[in-house]
């Protein structure tokens, strides 16, 4: 048997051993976004795997395999039993349908709003400040450097939640609570140590010709950052772009307790979907699809640049 066949008769456990695992872990997402597509009555009654089955019921023949209305009632805040369309649409509205609509505070249209508008600016300011104090300790001689950078990098093991009441008591003072301004400044202040920890060691690690080079040429600080280490640092960049998005995103201790239940974000209005008793829960299957799609926009445009951003200044030679 040639070597080739070796190599390759000897790599057939470990890519049945990979892809169980993705298998594994696909499983229940693949489930969860079969559950979020069926209508209400298939979801309470069989289970996602028999949506791809023959039915046997002569009533559910009536009805379609897949809709999108879990996604709409998800969005508009619907609770009742039938279709938005059916009961909110038409000339004499349900009860259920008091209050709903696009912008609800009870739907998903609203928080996605609200979500936006706290990620966007808590993923650019860190982003921005970091690398300009990245530059500046990787290329910038003053006084203190390395002992200011070792504080940074230490200030990364302090615990969030110990500091949410001084900064909560801080906030009332100055009337910051209940505003994205709040939100904005306490996630870039707990961004900032590790995006110029990783920023840091990905522009120190780029060669000191080029600088230098330009610094003959008469280039300035400013010349040499904006044209030689923003575009060169764009790796480190990109992965620091989605670190800080998916953690904004998902956040929801820090939009609970500075936003609250005022102003809804897309956590704290997923654990509304489902009442106390559970009922509900068919809902929950298309706020949490909702709540994905922006962050994995964010990740496949940037999933380039992913790999190489997180080994930012592990290899140097």
């Amino acid at each position: 048997m040639s070597d080739k066949a070796k190599r390759i008769l000897g790599s057939i456990p470990l890519h049945v051993v990979i892809i169980g695992l993705c298998i594994l872990w696909l499983l229940p997402t693949f489930g969860l976004l079969i559950t979020s597509l069926r209508p209400f009555q298939d979801i309470n009654e069989t289970g996602w795997w028999t949506a791809f089955l023959s039915r046997r019921d002569p009533e559910a023949a009536d009805r379609p395999r897949f809709t999108l209305n879990n996604y709409v009632a998800a969005l508009v805040g619907y609770r009742g039993r039938k279709t938005y369309a059916e009961a909110c649409l038409g000339e004499n509205p349900d009860p259920d349908c008091a209050g709903t609509g696009l912008m609800s505070p009870q739907g998903m249209g609203r928080a996605f709003i609200n979500s936006l508008l706290v990620t966007i600016p808590a993923t650019i300011l860190p982003v921005l400040f970091a690398a300009f104090a990245a530059y500046a300790f990787s290329w910038l001689e003053f006084r203190g450097r390395q002992l200011l950078f070792a504080i940074l990098v230490g200030l990364q093991v302090v615990p969030l939640q110990m500091t949410l009441i001084p900064i909560y008591r801080v906030y009332t003072k100055f009337g910051l609570n209940g505003t994205f301004l709040g939100v904005w400044l306490f996630h870039t202040g707990f961004g900032l140590p590790y995006a110029i920890y990783l920023l840091r060691n990905f522009i120190g690690s780029l060669p000191r010709d080029v600088f230098e080079s330009a610094y003959l040429d008469g280039a300035s600080p400013w010349t040499a950052f904006f044209r030689l280490a923003l575009p060169l640092a764009t790796p480190a960049i990109a992965s620091l772009t989605i670190f800080q998005f998916l953690w904004v995103w998902n956040d929801l201790l820090v939009a609970l307790v500075f936003l609250g239940g005022t102003t809804p974000v897309l956590t704290y209005q997923i654990s509304n979907m489902v009442t106390s008793l559970g009922a509900g829960w068919h809902l929950l299957t298309a706020a949490a699809f909702i709540s994905m799609v922006v962050p994995l926009i964010v990740f496949f445009s940037m999933q380039r640049f992913f790999v190489r951003g997180i080994l930012a200044g592990s290899v140097k030679g």
